[in-house]
Parts: structure tokens; sequence; C-alpha cells
């Protein structure tokens, strides 16, 4: 292994030790869902106000989901025989899994969720444990337990319990794999019941997902399953009972033997089992699906530079048609949940199945393919089985999950109104939650050249390791070159970047490009020959002189100096976009639910009317780079009265807004809580945000804005992104002072997309 890879696992390594354990350690947290802040509250909550519905549920049991959580509570249980690649590590090193799955859970489809890790191997004990808990529970979610145990310990809990249960190792790969193999049969013009099939590897995945494709139509004579001994078949001795089901009569006894001719190709095993000579021996278009992780049985570009012909899908998300257990799980417990199912049967994951291939032929929101910055994603070989970051998944499949339970009879809870459901889903997620993840994938596909500047600050190092491990962008770190090692040294930070040093000798090159650019730039404007010689040593100047050259494709400074004076050298470098008059800022505050965006909260101190028009116009524009329908409530302390003179400058830029750009949604002058709440909105039936709230929010003056979201950052009640600047020629972007590893990350990654539409509008 290269000394690069060393170092990258070992900066990963270590970076995951950290994340497990700042404060509060592990992933998930318990927080009161009522208020407790009154001695009334807490007599409601506990003595002597909780016996009531404690009554209430005595008296019928089916109340517990009125009176408590139950409802939207499940269980990940695992006695770690089987973690991830890890093996039979035990309960309690298994629980870092637990919780990871817990966070999932919560999410993807905003399901709560207790880890529960079980010291015990025996089945039949491990049954009466769980069990025993179970009342606890709205459903129950089994993980990496070994087989042949975990199909015994499924079995026998299903038939004993009466909520959601189901071993998401087994079931869930089924589905997902079940989905994109109804797909790549479609594009291989090949149907079900005619298709020979090998599927090598015989644990839990494997069986499961062997007998949902029989479920859907494949025939038994046509599977040959292989194990680590080869094919399965009648001469074989010792078989559990799930591999007896799958024996077949046949002469074959190698995998090489088994894919000769064959159709599809299901790996449920281990990395680059099969080699490119199996897989030439294989029908025409050939289906390979390698599910080993985190090497498939034939890598990816070896199998597409093999056969031209093959439809493939993996494990992973750097290559197309990945097989991702989120893609089903948290969705099949939402729907199994909200309609009160005795249980996960057979139409419930069929519904699933269906449901996740038919979303993978409609087309293609914008949202998801700017989250993985490409230009169109349309069914075919390289997108048969949606992205994980497609937020009609909790839509599609909830639904289909929950009138599959409705139809089969163990729905306790029938949904009336299916489109109300649909709507409670969007509001329980919000529409843009994943919307860092999804922002950080774009980065990824095209990453560009991001200068950090203070880069002697730990924070900014740190997330400069982030950028670059995470290939979210190219740092390139700007300071003191000594002690930039120095600092990297002490924290252990070990990065292969470039780093530029304004006042060394290896820039002695750029400083006269540099200080031939500022003299120009503004010798009008106070500036010679002296001072542009002094000012390029300085990083201030050096930096941004560094993007008008060409020598980054974006900036990111102000870490440890007031925003003006680090604003300053920015504006006098860099020129505004045309027809800007005025550069403005604005910040993204990301809520529980969903993103929203104050502007301007750091520039203009005090917007005439035409400054507001402009902001508002630059803010739709980012927004809209986001695939986020901007909704912009200008503000004021007035609902639409205009009789303060800042109302009237606000009703003055909206009535400008109206008349030159008619189709922005934008009204005003409205307050910020009206302007968030559909029963306030619904009093203002004339304005153009209709019932559905603001999103964007323009704030008549610096003051309040500023204030607002410094309000919000130091109640750390939500993450705050920015200050976005908006209205430059080239991405430059201005932290706050003393901004946290996670902001300076995702500023940069703003950066990094600022500069690829940029560079596709050249285009």
């Amino acid at each position: 292994m290269s000394s690069k890879n060393n170092r990258d696992e070992k900066n990963f390594n270590q970076a995951a030790l950290d994340y497990h354990s700042i404060e509060p350690k592990g992933k998930i947290e318990v927080i009161p869902s009522k208020p407790h802040s009154s001695q009334r509250d807490l007599s409601l909550a506990y003595s002597p106000g909780v016996a009531i519905p404690c009554l209430e549920i005595e008296k019928d049991p089916k109340t517990v989901y009125d009176y408590t959580g139950k409802g939207n509570l499940v269980a990940v249980i695992s006695n770690g025989t089987a973690v991830l690649g890890l093996g039979n590590i035990g309960a309690e090193a298994s629980k870092p899994v637990m919780e990871g799955k817990g966070l999932l859970f919560k999410i993807f489809a905003d399901i709560n969720v207790f880890d529960i890790e079980i010291n015990e191997t025996d089945p039949d004990k491990f049954i009466e444990i769980v069990k025993g808990i179970s009342p606890t529970f709205g459903g129950i979610n089994l993980e990496d337990i070994k087989a042949p145990e975990a199909f015994y310990i499924e079995q026998k809990l299903k038939e004993e319990l009466n909520i959601p249960l189901m071993h998401d190792d087994q079931h869930g790969t089924a589905i997902i794999s079940a989905a994109a193999l109804i797909n790549a049969l479609e594009i291989a013009n090949k149907k079900i019941d005619e298709v020979k099939i090998v599927v090598n590897g015989a644990g839990a995945a494997a069986i499961a997902c062997t007998k949902l494709y029989v479920e859907l139509g494949l025939k038994k004579e046509n599977i040959l399953m292989c194990d680590s001994k080869g094919v399965i078949n009648q001469k074989r001795e010792n078989l559990t009972p799930e591999k007896l089901d799958f024996v077949a009569q046949t002469e074959l006894e190698t995998l090489e033997d088994a894919l000769k001719g064959a159709d599809v190709f299901i790996g449920l095993s281990k990395g680059n089992v099969m080699t490119p000579e199996m897989l030439l021996s294989m029908a025409e278009n050939p289906i390979v699906f390698g599910l080993a992780n985190p090497d498939p049985e034939i890598e990816y570009n070896l199998a597409m530079k093999t056969r031209k012909d093959t439809i493939m899908a993996t494990g992973r998300s750097d290559y197309p048609n990945q097989v991702n257990n989120v893609l089903g799980f948290p969705y099949i417990f939402r729907g199994a949940l909200d309609v009160q199912a005795t249980g996960i049967n057979e139409a419930m994951k069929l519904a699933a199945v269906h449901a996740i291939a038919n979303l993978a032929k409609e087309p293609v929101p914008e949202a998801v393919i700017l989250a993985y910055n490409l230009k169109n994603l349309s069914f075919g070989r390289e997108y048969f089985i949606p992205k994980p970051f497609d937020n009609r998944l909790i839509t599609n499949v909830s639904i289909a999950v929950a009138k599959a339970a409705m139809e089969s009879g163990i729905a306790g809870k029938p949904i009336e109104n299916f489109e109300d459901y649909e709507n409670a889903l969007l509001d329980r997620m919000g529409r843009d939650e994943k919307l860092i993840r999804m922002m950080q994938n774009r980065a990824k596909a095209n990453p560009k050249r991001v200068t950090l500047g203070n880069a002697e600050e730990y924070n900014v190092l740190k997330a400069a390791q982030i950028l670059y491990e995470e290939g979210i962008a190219q740092p390139i770190l700007l300071g003191e070159k000594k002690y930039i090692k120095e600092q990297m040294k002490k924290f252990g930070i070990e990065l292969d970047v470039q780093i530029v040093d304004p006042a060394d000798d290896d820039q002695e090159e750029n400083r006269k490009i540099y200080r031939e650019s500022l003299w120009k730039l503004r010798q009008r404007k106070g500036m010679n020959e002296y001072k542009s010689k002094r000012y390029v040593r300085q990083r201030d100047y050096f930096g941004p002189l560094m993007l008008k050259n060409g020598d980054t494709d974006a900036l990111i400074v102000g870490f440890s100096k007031n925003y003006s004076s680090t604003l300053r050298p920015v504006l006098e470098v860099i020129e505004k976009e045309k027809g800007v008059d005025k550069v403005a800022s604005m910040m993204m505050i990301l809520t529980e639910k969903k993103p929203i965006f104050f502007s301007d909260a750091s520039i203009i101190q005090n917007p005439t009317s035409d400054d507001l028009v402009n902001i508002a116009k630059m803010s739709e524009m980012v927004v809209k780079s986001f695939a986020i329908e901007p909704r912009i409530a200008m503000l004021s302390f007035e609902n639409f009265a205009a009789i303060s003179e800042t109302s009237k400058k606000v009703a003055k830029a909206v009535s400008i807004l109206h008349e030159k750009y008619p189709k922005m949604i934008v009204d005003g002058e409205i307050q910020p809580d009206f302007a968030m709440d559909a029963d306030h909105l619904s009093d203002y039936p004339f304005s153009k945000l209709g019932t559905t709230p603001a999103n964007v929010f323009v704030f008549p003056n610096l003051e309040s804005a500023n204030l607002s979201y410094k309000i919000i950052r130091g109640m750390k009640v939500a993450q705050v992104v920015g200050p976005i600047l908006m209205g430059l020629k080239q991405p430059v972007h201005v932290l706050q002072m003393r901004a946290s590893v996670d902001e300076i990350v995702n500023l940069a990654t703003i950066a990094v997309l600022d500069a690829q539409r940029r560079e596709a509008a050249k285009k």
C-alpha cells in the first residue's frame, strides 16, 4: 500500500474515532417532545397526570398508540454475531453500528429508535428477550445476526409478535435488488421466468434475495446457487435447510462452470471472485450485481471494459446503480407504522419492490440531477434504480407499503385520505432535508480548487482535511508555510495539498504578476506601485489575486478578522457581475425540517427599495442553484400596511418586483412569523405566496438580518452556513469569525458549486 493510502487510512480511522467520541458521545440521543418548563407541565408529564392515560390504555390497549410514542418507535436489535464485514464481534462492539442504523431511520423517515444490543447467542433465549421487551415498540428491525440462526429467529418472532418486524440484512437487500433486477431485465429485454441466474453466496441475504426473485416469477430450475465450496448441487452433503431449498440437479461444480451462458449474476459473497473470462462466458446483455462491499465481485470499470453490453449494479455509491438498503427499510417501516400494521408481510415487501422499481422510470426531478452533478438522468443502463437522495422515496414507498398492509388485512389503523398522508410525509421530513449531502455529492462529481485563508488555524486545517479526503474540493492552504506545517504536525493532520505563502521565495513570479494586476485595477483609486508591492505580500490581497489570475477556482476567507476588513480587499480585486450595483450576502439556515435563507445579512446597512429589488433577484438565483424553489418574503414589522417609512420602502420594492418580474414568487411587506405559517398566509389570499410558507427572507436592513441569524447561531438550534456572497464575478465567500469545522466545510462546498455553475455558464 502506498504512503498516501496509508496516510489516508490513518486519517480516516482517527476521524471515525473522533466522530463517535465527541460530546455527546455516540450518534443518537433522546429529547423531550412535550413542554416541560413549568410545574404544571411536569405534573402532566409524570405524577399525577400520567395516571390518566395509563388507565385509558389499561381499558383499551390500542390507545397506547394515542397516548405514547410507541407508534413511531423502532427497536434496532442485534446480538453482534454478523456485524457488517466484521463478523462475530459481540453485542457491545456492535453498538456503533446499531446507533448508525438508528440515525438512518431518523434522517430518512423521521422514525425514533432505541438500539438494543443483546448479549445472547442462543436463538431461543434471544427470542424470549425480544418478546419480553416488544411492548415498548411499534416495530422491530433485526440486524447483523448470523445465519442460519437469523432465519429461525425472524420466523419465530414473526409468528409470536403482532408488530412490524424485519431482518433487514435479509429482506432489505432482497427488496432493493429485486427492484433493480426487474428494471435490469426490462433493459436487457429478458423475462424473469426465462432467465438463468447464478447466485454467489448462500447467507441470509442471498437466500432472502433468491426467495423474493422466485415470488417475482423466477423458476427454481433456472437457479444455480454457489457457496464457498461451489455449486449447491445434489452431490453436496450436510446442507442447512435453507440451502436444501436451492439444490440444483446438475453436474456443474464451480462458479466458473455455473456462469457459462447465464443471464444474471447476483454476488453476495466477497470481492473480486468473478474474472473477466467468467463475464465473457455469460449470455448477451449480462446482468451483473456485484453487491459485496467494499469491493464488488468484479470491479465496475473492469466489467464495463470487458463487455460493453454489461448491465451492472454494485453496493457502492461511486458507481451507477447502487443497491443500497436505505432505499427501502426507512420507508417500509414508515408505511407499516403509520397504519399500525401487525407485521411486514410478502405483499408489503412486493409493494416496496414495485414502488422502487417504478420510481426509476419516472422523470427525475432537477434536485436529484443536481445532487449527482449530471446533465440529465433517465431510465437506462446507468440508471435503473433510484438514487438515495431522491426525496420521492418517502412518499412512493411508504404509501405503497401502507396500501399493501391495508389490502392484505393487517392494518390496525387504515389511512382514510392518501393525499393528506402524502402531505404529512413531506411535512414530516421537509422536502430539502438532505440538502448538504446533495450539495457535497454534486461537489465531488467535479471538485474545484478552493483556497482557504487563515490556514494556520486548527478548524481550517481540519476542514481542509475533510474536503480533501472526501473529494469535495482540492484545498489550497494560504498562510505562513512554516507555521502551517508546524500546526499540521501538532494536530496530527497529514495532507498532501498545496501550501501558498505570499511571502515565500517560490511565489516571487506570482507576486510580480499579481502586483501588476493590482496596480492596473487600483491605480486610479489611490493605489501606487509601492503600495501594490507591499499589498501582494499580504494574504488578504494575495488570495483574491490568486482567484483573479486563475490560480484557484474559489476563495474562502475571514476566519479570524471582522467581516468588513476581510471584505474590503475582495471588493477591490474581484469585479461585480454585470448589472450588479451592490454586492450582498445570504445566510443559509439549516433547520430540522428544511433550509431557509436570510438576505442581506452582512453588507448593505440600510438598503433602498432598488437595493431590496436587487437583493431579492440575486437571492432567487442562488436558491435556485440549490434546486429549491425560492418563495421570497420581503420582511417588515407590518403586514401589507405600509404605514412606517421602513414598510413603505419594502412595499415599493415589492411593487417593482411584481411589475418587472411577474413570475417571481415574492410578496410583502410581511412579518416573518406570518410568512412562515400557512394558516396566517390564508388571511391574505391576494398574496403571491399563497398558503405555502416562504423560505427566503429579505430583511429591510442589515441590523435585523444580522441579529436574527446570530441569535439562531448562538442558540445552536440550527446549523448556519455563510455568508454566501452574491453579485461577484468569481466565487468568494467570507466565513464568520471562529467558524466551526462544519461551517467551513459547508461554505467551501457552496464555493465549489458556485465555481461549477460559472464554469458551465461559459460553455
